[in-house]
Parts: structure tokens; sequence; C-alpha cells
């Protein structure tokens, strides 16, 4: 049995574009502040890809958000966005990464400390904060 090429490397590709966009932590918030909102719904920028464990002025973040951020996310169909009002919305490629910010939040209680250690949201989900 032969494998098609231009399939496995539409898989491998797909696979990689998931894992690169959410190497990133605004990437992963907006994508994790759009799981529970419907379709439609529109979430204001720069607030839906804000994280306790970035202290960034907010120009300077927009402007991340704008020029790097959102177009990778908008390249892989996961998000839609306007600049004018500045909001995000799901795009038609959303439940990749939904899948894998969705499998973390459910198995929370077996994430390892390592990776909990100094991550406000992880330590607030599980209740291991130590402020």
């Amino acid at each position: 049995m032969t494998i098609d090429p231009p399939r496995e490397l539409d898989w491998a590709e797909r696979w990689n574009r998931v894992f690169t966009v959410l190497a990133v932590e605004p990437r992963r918030e907006i994508i994790r502040s759009l799981l529970d909102e419907p379709r439609e719904r529109r979430l204001p920028l720069p607030e839906a890809a804000e994280s306790p464990n970035q202290s960034m002025e907010s120009e300077t973040f927009a402007l991340q958000l704008r020029h790097h951020h959102l177009p990778t996310l908008t390249d892989a169909g996961y998000i839609r966005w306007e600049s004018d009002p500045f909001c995000v919305q799901r795009g038609p490629n959303f439940e990749e990464p939904a899948f894998f910010i969705e499998a973390v939040l459910g198995s929370k209680d077996k994430i390892p400390t390592s990776l909990i250690n100094n991550c406000k949201i992880l330590q607030e989900m599980t209740g291991t904060g130590t402020d």
C-alpha cells in the first residue's frame, strides 16, 4: 500500500500549523476566549488576547496582534477579525485549535506541575496559585 504524498503533506501541514499557532500565548488566549462563544459572536480586542501572564503596553500589544498574531490565526482559518471595531470571531477551521485547548482544559488535574509553575492561568484553573 502506498501513501499519497500530497495527502500526507496536507495532514502533516495541518498538524504542524495547529502546534505552531498554539505555541504563542496571545493566540492561545484568543482561541480560549472564543471557546464558549457562538460562531457569530465577536469579542473585543485586545481584551480577548490578554492574559495575566503578560504585561505589555496596550498599544504595543495591539500592534503585535494586528501584524503578527491575527494574520497567523486568519491564514489558518482559525479566526476572522476586523480592525474597526477591533474584534475577533471564530473562523471556519476553529475546531482544530479548539480541540487542543479543550483537551488541556478538560484534563487540568493531569497537567504536570512543571507546566503550572509560573502560569497564572493554569494556577487559577487548578487552584494551585501561590498568591
